[in-house]
């Protein structure tokens, strides 16, 4: 069995894209199927906004597809992609792409004004710009936290657990200066 963990997110990878594609399908099927038939719908907002989502699964077909090379005993993995499911900007193009796919079935029964929903990503790629700003500078203000040299708020450079067993009377922590 060598190779058994690539060959596991191979699999998954294989399955996930596929079942992205589908939904993908799907959902701009019933936008232009209702556009086409019953409603008036603008197409322009749709190829606006559905252009990023359409990059995005280029974009994860791109990377996360496994490639297979033919030798003498069958198929063998030669790649197995990039795994889809890492945190960060992956993360980040996963939620932009459900986003734009219910921005998208909104938009097929609500009306056109239902695009206005997509203003949500910018909004929140800055929320996630600012919680990583901050805590990157948390990070760098050390171990104490920026708090002055005070560790959790225990005094004296005790730990948490050293502040605790004195409190208590337990045996006294005697620093050497």
């Amino acid at each position: 069995m060598a190779q058994k963990a690539q060959k596991t997110q191979a699999a998954r990878n294989s399955a996930t894209l596929n079942r992205t594609h589908l939904i993908s399908l799907g959902v701009y099927f019933f936008f232009i199927l209702l556009r086409t038939l019953f409603f008036t719908r603008r197409l322009l907002p749709f190829l606006m906004f559905a252009a990023p989502a359409m990059f995005i699964e280029f974009w994860f077909e791109r990377i996360g597809r496994p490639t297979y090379t033919e030798t003498a005993n069958g198929k063998e993995l030669k790649r197995a992609g990039e795994d889809l499911e890492a945190k960060g900007l992956t993360e980040w193009m996963w939620d932009v792409l459900y986003w734009t796919w219910g921005c998208t079935v909104l938009a097929a029964l609500l009306g056109n004004r239902a695009w206005w929903l997509y203003a949500g990503v910018p909004l929140y790629s800055g929320y996630l710009a600012f919680t990583t700003y901050s805590g990157m500078r948390q990070g760098f203000a050390g171990p104490s936290g920026g708090n002055g040299g005070e560790s959790g708020g225990a005094s004296g450079g005790q730990s948490k657990r050293q502040a605790k067993m004195e409190k208590r009377g337990g045996p006294r922590v005697q620093y050497r200066q």
